[in-house]
């Protein structure tokens, strides 16, 4: 018999999260969908369907650890648990890198790079536990090392950090069945990657998807875009 996985995406009240819900739920995944913004979060959640889709809604601020931590509470209290972990939720400063102020640079760094360590603290211990876990490190192609760091300072450098978290974290998951890895969705039509961008949301969603219900021989501590691996 098949079991029911759960899924939590970050910053999924629009853009690729918002999409990665959608098909995660067409795939037969309980999903929460999390968002900073408790009402843009719930719009979201009634418009794919809520929870006759198999969508509900948590509040959940990457950047503060104490509404990670009230967010896991909250989860473990009513006895859910996070099989899929999507950090999704990121931002784009666009000053230069001797231009950006300490804000600038914290926010990036306090929500792609922290935010993602502040879940998988507070998820992957369960998983470990438990022997099954999917992590999924959504991250950018484009700044990686090996491609110069081509976005904006702090974008590309919260990036990397990322991927190397990305790497740390795989090799924490001992024996059992969890997988971590970093998954590049391309660029993607949305709100911050502009109308010229040349992929759908679908498209861009649907290989952060594939690292999210991998099969217990797929691989771990890897970087991907459609599946297929990219440099570091």
């Amino acid at each position: 018999m098949s079991v029911t996985r759960t899924a939590l995406v970050t910053g999924a009240n629009r853009g690729i999260g918002l999409e990665v819900c959608r098909q995660l739920a067409a795939a037969g995944v309980q999903v929460i969908l999390t968002s900073r913004d408790p009402e843009a979060g719930l719009r979201a959640t009634a418009a794919l369907g809520g929870a006759d889709a198999g969508i509900t809604h948590q509040r959940m601020d990457v950047a503060d650890p104490f509404s990670v931590f009230e967010c896991a509470r909250r989860l473990d209290e009513r006895g859910i648990q996070i099989d899929v972990l999507i950090n999704n939720a990121a931002v784009y400063p666009t000053r230069g890198v001797l231009e950006l102020g300490d804000a600038l640079i914290d926010e990036a760094m306090d929500i792609n790079l922290l935010g993602p360590w502040r879940t998988a603290r507070s998820f992957m211990p369960a998983m470990i536990r438990r022997g099954y876990g999917r992590v999924v490190n959504v991250s950018s192609g484009d700044d990686s090392m090996t491609h110069g760091l081509a976005n904006s300072p702090a974008y590309s450098v919260s990036k990397v950090a990322l991927n190397a978290l990305t790497l740390k974290l795989a090799d924490a998951v001992g024996s059992g069945d969890v997988k971590v890895n970093a998954v590049c969705p391309g660029w993607v039509k949305t709100e911050m990657g502009g109308e010229n961008a040349p992929r759908s949301l679908e498209d861009g969603a649907a290989g952060i998807v594939w690292a999210a219900t991998l099969a217990d021989d797929g691989p771990n501590g890897g970087f991907y875009r459609d599946g297929q691996p990219l440099p570091w």
